[in-house]
This record gives C-alpha cells, structure tokens and sequence, in this order.
C-alpha cells in the first residue's frame, strides 16, 4: 500500500471534488465556511462554490491537502495558516494562546468507503508534513473529547485521542463548543 499527501493545486481540484463532493451537488459543502463568506463565494465563483473553490485552489498557498492511497483520492485536509482562515482570524471564542504564527487544521474528511481503514492518521501526518514544509511552526486544531459516541454527520471536526495519536498536545480550551462539548486547543510543534 502506498500513501501520498499533496497539496490540492488546480490540477488536483478533481480528485479534492471525488472526496468532499463526489456528484458535484451545488448546495453540498465546498469547505468554504472557515475562508469564504457569501459575498467572496460571489466574487470568486458567481455564486458557485465549486467555482469559489476551485479559485482556492490556484493560490500559491492552496486551502489544503489530498491524501492519496495506492493513487485513489482518499481524504482531504482543509490546513492554513490560521491568518489565512478569515473565520478563526474573527472568532471570539477561538482566540489565539500566544503569538506564535500557527497553521490551523480546520477540517477533515475521509471519503466515504475507506473509512475506519488507516486513512486519518495518514492524513494528519501529510498535512502536518506539508505545513511544515511550507515553513509552519506547529500546527493546531480545535477537537472535541466526546464522553461516549459522538455524532459526526457533517465534516469531522475531530476527536482527543485522534490528534493524540498524531503527536499533538493539549495547550487550552476555547470557549467554542461542537455537539455539547468544550472545543480543545492542541498543538503539534514542528
């Protein structure tokens, strides 16, 4: 088996779609919400969010990573530096720890069908690998640490014991909150 994590750059914007939107339903999720409000979808995609990402993906520093297993588009990371994430940039309840410029993970998904297979932790690793080779000093994420199951019908926002087991540490808690439970701040220093 063989995994590969790369930047998603306008050539690989298909391969970003066949994970997050396979149909190319117009009203499903872009991952726009953290980078783009209404007015910027309109500006950069006429009112499409495909399009609106699509613009994304020809920046010089794209909105995030594919991971591919054995050449199959299998998971996509939204990663940036969190001055670069319009909506973590504004938020009062997820405010910054220190000073220290961080990239931020705000979303991950694994396509469906190769779920609960090893594709997270991959993932994780290719995204934290690219910011550090973009010259990202630790990254961060806003997990929740659920009691029990947790519902997770929309992105996933991640768990505890999943950044854990990819070297990050608990630094705080912000005052966010996803399905009932207080969002953590960890950090993974690179």
């Amino acid at each position: 088996m063989t995994w590969e994590t790369h930047p998603v750059t306008a050539d690989r914007f298909d391969d970003l779609a066949d994970v997050i939107n396979p149909n190319r339903r117009a009203t499903h999720c872009w991952c726009l919400s953290h980078r783009l409000g209404a007015k910027e979808i309109e500006e950069r995609g006429g009112g499409s969010r495909e399009r609106a990402m699509r613009s994304l993906c020809e920046r010089d520093v794209p909105p995030g990573v594919v991971t591919y297993r054995d050449g199959t588009p299998v998971g996509w990371c939204n990663i940036g530096a969190r001055d670069d994430i319009p909506r973590l940039v504004q938020s009062k309840l997820i405010r910054p720890v220190d000073d220290v410029p961080v990239w931020s993970i705000v979303c991950a998904v694994v396509r469906s069908g190769h779920r609960k297979q090893g594709v997270t932790q991959q993932l994780i690793e290719g995204a934290v690998q690219w910011a550090k080779s973009q010259g990202a000093p630790a990254v961060e994420v806003h997990p929740v640490d659920p009691k029990g199951r947790m519902d997770l019908t929309m992105a996933f926002v991640g768990t505890r014991a999943m950044y854990e087991k990819a070297g990050f540490e608990v630094i705080g808690q912000t005052d966010a909150m996803a399905s009932k439970m207080p969002r953590l701040v960890m950090r993974r220093t690179l």
